[in-house]
């Protein structure tokens, strides 16, 4: 089985910047990790290939430094790295990047599975996944939490949607994106990252795209019907209290009022 897996790098959260008049994210504000759920997915994607004999591609979008979290991956795993990487491909949408995604996959070639993460952390739309498996023309299931079973022709999955679990049978070939409640991510070993180390990692440019299907008009900002004209940051809300230290009855009082107010009490 050949299985596909889609990476991102993304900005450390918890210290990137937001450059509100541009309406972006400040990508270099912060250090880079690969995005939490797609952890999960590489995860997945190497327990399958310990039970049954695949090949594991990890493939990212992003800048040259999107490398090093191919080699990760490696590390962690992944049989080989694809990086996706033009800098006609900057300011792409959750559209323009599935279309850039999906021509990347159909020049990798044969393909049997392909595993994403339900959502990144910097976008949070869980679009891109179910976006490449329509330009794909492929079926696809979202909000993965466990793979029953899988061979060649068909893969058995528990899908997680609102309080319901759904037990799924898909077709191969098919995308899923799965959830962090799917697995733990394996830590890389000493052995294997030193074989990261060494590993060459493929590059695909625009130009080894082009075809009727992919033109400069479909990737980039331009190719981005998406536009973010504002970003608000919302102010931090404060708890409100009282503090009563000698008409205790006019305390009780209110409390009382507030919680018929609330309906906690009739």
């Amino acid at each position: 089985m050949n299985i596909i897996v889609l990476i991102k790098q993304v900005p450390d959260m918890e210290k990137v910047k937001f450059d509100s008049e541009r309406g972006v994210v400040d990508r270099k504000s912060a250090g880079t990790e690969i995005n939490p759920f797609d952890l999960n997915a590489l995860e997945a994607a190497v327990q399958i290939s310990e039970k049954i004999d695949s090949t594991v591609t990890a493939v990212s979008m992003g800048p040259p430094s999107a490398k090093e979290a191919l080699k990760e991956c490696i590390a962690r795993g992944a049989n080989r790295g694809v990086l996706v990487s033009d800098v006609k491909f900057g300011g792409s949408d959750t559209k323009a990047t599935s279309t850039i995604l999906s021509s990347a996959i159909k020049k990798i070639g044969d393909y049997d599975l392909i595993i994403a993460g339900e959502k990144t952390v910097d976008g949070d739309t869980g679009q891109v996944g179910p976006e490449v498996a329509e330009f794909l023309n492929i079926p696809h299931g979202s909000y993965i939490s466990k793979i029953q079973d899988a061979d060649g022709n068909e893969i058995k999955v528990c899908s997680e949607i609102w309080e319901g679990t759904y037990l799924k049978s898909i077709k191969l070939p098919a995308l899923i994106t799965v959830t962090k409640d799917i697995n733990v991510p394996r830590l890389p070993s000493f052995k294997n990252k030193m074989k990261a180390r060494k590993a060459e990692i493929e590059i695909i440019k625009f130009e080894d795209l082009v075809d009727e299907s992919l033109d400069a008009g479909k990737v980039g900002f331009n190719g981005s019907p998406t536009k973010v004209k504002k970003i608000e940051v919302p102010p931090i809300a404060k708890r409100e209290g009282k503090i009563y230290r000698e008409n205790v009855s006019q305390a009780i009082e209110e409390i009382v009022n507030i919680f018929k107010e609330k309906k906690v009490v009739d």
